[in-house]
């Protein structure tokens, strides 16, 4: 099987190096050419454009940072794919962002597969993801040497076109959460005066904990925000997860007061998500 790898950036870079691993052909292409030169070394053939890349592929992976910038390159590279050629779609790109791609893939008559991944660089680079997909059934088999490669198990949310996004955007808006809810609190631990690790030893290992919530309020006590999952993509998340939420007619305010503590963190530079203890001062 050939697949081409469209975004090697923080989450496909680890993909392409899952899918290597299991075997697979892997041809890789990034806008920033730098970031997809070093997956060579590894077994990748790295492409120069779009176009090029999809050429003669079975299975197109695309991890771009959002729903514009993913229909700007496929526009570019569809012409070029076989046709039947199934197009696996990973990026968080909303509701609307997941039914104009489908349009777009059935437009030049190629399989669509909605698979949006829930993890972050280590479960990427480890083969570890969790992926939140949505396809027929016809198409699913297409799928599974990908998703095999890259995660380490597959939550299938419905056939239609935008399921899996649906699923991602339920799954996200709990992460964004507790990311924001462990900033408040090392940041409230600080304002009064204790060390905010204490905080995390209060609830290691008890009904309340969580690995996230531990690596996460780790990497604010620390000064630590090596991106992982980046803020800005967090801040994007956000605003995805406030915009379904009023299509669905279900309360927002909770989530518009995280989108603007992930957006007030973003400073413009590479950061994590945990980065949002600075919006509560901490």
């Amino acid at each position: 099987m050939v697949v081409a790898v469209l975004g090697t950036g923080l989450m496909g870079a680890g993909m392409a190096r899952s899918l290597l691993r299991a075997g697979l052909d892997v041809v890789v292409w990034n806008r920033s050419a730098d970031k997809s030169r070093p997956l060579a070394e590894a077994g990748a053939r790295v492409a120069e454009d779009p176009a090029a890349a999809v050429e003669g592929a079975d299975v197109v992976v695309t991890m771009l940072f959002d729903a514009d910038a993913t229909a700007e390159v496929m526009a570019v590279a569809l012409p070029s794919a076989r046709r039947g050629a199934t197009w696996v779609q990973c990026a968080t790109v909303g509701l609307d962002g997941g039914e104009r791609l489908a349009r777009l893939a059935a437009g030049h008559g190629v399989g669509f597969v909605d698979a949006p991944v829930l993890g972050t660089r280590q479960p990427a680079e480890q083969g570890t993801l969790t992926v939140l997909a949505a396809a027929p059934p016809p198409l699913r088999a297409r799928a599974e040497p990908v998703f095999a490669a890259i995660a380490a198990r597959t939550v299938w949310a419905g056939e239609r076109p935008g399921d899996g996004q649906r699923l991602k955007l339920v799954a996200n808006a709990w992460v964004l959460s507790i990311t924001a809810a462990t900033a408040q609190s090392v940041a409230l631990a600080r304002g009064l005066g204790l060390d905010p690790a204490t905080f995390l030893k209060s609830i290691a290992g008890g009904p309340v904990d969580s690995a996230y919530a531990q690596a996460k309020g780790h990497a604010m006590i620390d000064g630590d925000f090596t991106p992982s999952f980046g803020v800005d993509g967090a801040a994007k998340d956000s605003a995805l997860i406030v915009a379904a939420m009023g299509a669905s007619g279900t309360d927002d305010r909770l989530m518009r007061v995280l989108l603007d503590h992930y957006r007030a963190a973003d400073d413009g530079e590479p950061a994590d998500m945990a980065a949002v203890v600075r919006a509560f001062g901490g």
